[in-house]
């Protein structure tokens, strides 16, 4: 039986590669597209493919954003994500999100095809030595997590709105949800005890954030 699989990515011609690639192997079927995090919803929901191949920088929602609605419609499905970020923040963030698998876009094909498989499969997919700086970064982590509370992805929302930025705005520029840029900065403020945006922008410059 033919792994089904939906291909999400905002691209038309990125989604006809893939599509072809897919298409061209005995065990893979391409029985779906979507070219937004709304679609890819509406067309999980219809088709209940095995894999939903999917795009983080949708146009909408980021693709990791809308993993969990996904498989709200598909419980069976597994979220394959496919990224040109190679940062752990984003391959944590898509695990916790319920995916499970992450391959970067300038994968070979035969990585492509062999990850997508592995995830059919049951198991989890991460390219080795994006695992080994995963690992990594982990270990750092917990190392520093007294010193600094905060993760990268807070760090990061943290010198936005110290610069002035707001929710919407820094969603935009993260390609996350604005409910998850709230998130962010709930926990931002809870972790470091602040109440104010001028002690948020205290902070900031207290820790070099701001600096170029």
């Amino acid at each position: 039986m033919s792994i089904r699989v939906v291909i999400v990515d905002d691209h038309a011609v990125v989604r006809t590669g893939l599509r072809l690639l897919l298409d061209a192997q005995e065990d893979i079927e391409t029985v779906g597209e979507a070219g937004s995090a709304r679609d890819a919803v509406f067309e999980v929901r219809a088709r209940k493919p095995d894999i939903v191949l999917m795009d983080v920088g949708l146009p909408d929602r980021s693709g990791i954003d809308v993993t969990p609605d996904v498989l709200h419609e598909a419980p069976e499905a597994k979220v394959l994500v496919l990224s040109m970020e190679d940062d752990p923040s984003y391959v944590r963030n898509a695990f916790a999100a319920g995916a499970s698998g992450y391959v970067l876009k300038e994968a070979a094909d035969s990585e492509l095809v062999a990850a997508l498989r592995q995830v059919a499969a049951g198991e989890r997919y991460v390219h080795p030595t994006l695992g080994a700086r995963l690992a990594a970064a982990d270990v750092g982590a917990t190392a520093h997590a007294d010193a600094d509370p905060l993760s990268e992805r807070e760090r990061e929302v943290l010198r936005l709105l110290a610069l002035g930025h707001t929710n919407q705005e820094i969603a935009g520029m993260l390609f996350i949800s604005v409910r998850t840029a709230e998130t962010h900065r709930a926990h931002i403020m809870q972790k470091l005890r602040l109440n104010t945006r001028a002690e948020l922008v205290r902070y900031a410059l207290g820790h070099g954030l701001l600096e170029e």
